[in-house]
């Protein structure tokens, strides 16, 4: 398996949401989604395998914000994150970076130190969104999904990190996770859903789908990991305004 990558997503894409959320939003589960969200705004998530992205070129396409790929447990930063995060930059993209979670291999607050040393911070101009965890099934051994963590032990990971990138950066991570494996690892923990925006991963479908317990409400949602913009597909729940308002901590 690749050393930068996520684990494998599937291929189908959601044309007719995407069509319907176009059209007005009207693919998604309403009840999911604040009123003033009739045009979520639109962007993705790339890492290494996009290598050197042409920003302007994803603007053109509507790009309005990109997740970058920063770093990986404490051993590896993205040899692309620069080009990628100032490069989305200097076209205009607001931008965010995230770390891919290794639980098993260093404590929580260790590797949001790293992250944090290696491109993971934030600060209130409006063109940088707040950290994100990126934390879901382990790709590099598929018979210890939730890292060989007891769900307790996830927790108290998870929250070390976030406090210590909060301790650093002065904001909480975004969680980018999906509802299985949050339930499935956490035992289905309520802890953190009030103090932390969620980034819900779920392909193959017109709607998020049930959140992880705890979230009334996403933040982000993937909902393809391929389509019209490098990499991963994402979309903002609300417009953006909304979105730069996110981004500057109110």
């Amino acid at each position: 398996m690749a050393r930068d990558r996520k684990p494998s997503r599937h291929r189908a894409r959601l044309v007719a949401a995407v069509t319907a959320l176009a059209a007005g939003g009207t693919a998604l589960a309403l009840a999911e989604i604040p009123a003033a969200a009739a045009s979520p705004a639109k962007g993705h998530d790339v890492s290494s395998h996009q290598k050197n992205v042409n920003w302007p070129s994803a603007k053109a396409k509507g790009a309005t914000f990109v997740y970058v790929k920063a770093t990986e447990s404490t051993d590896y930063v993205s040899p692309y994150f620069t080009q990628q995060y100032n490069g989305a930059r200097a076209a205009g993209i607001i931008r965010g970076a995230y770390h891919f979670a290794l639980p098993d291999k260093s404590s929580g607050t260790t590797q949001a130190a790293y992250f944090v040393a290696h491109g993971g911070g934030w600060k209130a101009d409006g063109w940088t969104l707040p950290p994100a965890l990126d934390i879901e099934y382990n790709p590099y051994d598929k018979k210890h999904g939730c890292y060989g963590l007891s769900k307790a032990r996830t927790v108290s990971w998870i929250k070390a990190f976030s406090a210590e990138v909060k301790r650093e950066t002065g904001r909480r991570p975004v969680i980018y996770t999906t509802a299985h494996w949050w339930n499935t690892c956490t035992g289905g923990s309520t802890a953190l859903a009030s103090t932390h925006a969620l980034w819900i991963a779920r392909h193959e479908s017109a709607d998020t789908g049930p959140l992880p317990a705890g979230w009334s409400y996403w933040t982000f949602w993937q909902y393809d990991n391929s389509g019209g913009l490098p990499g991963d597909q994402n979309l903002f729940n609300g417009s953006l305004s909304q979105l730069k308002k996110f981004a500057r901590g109110y």
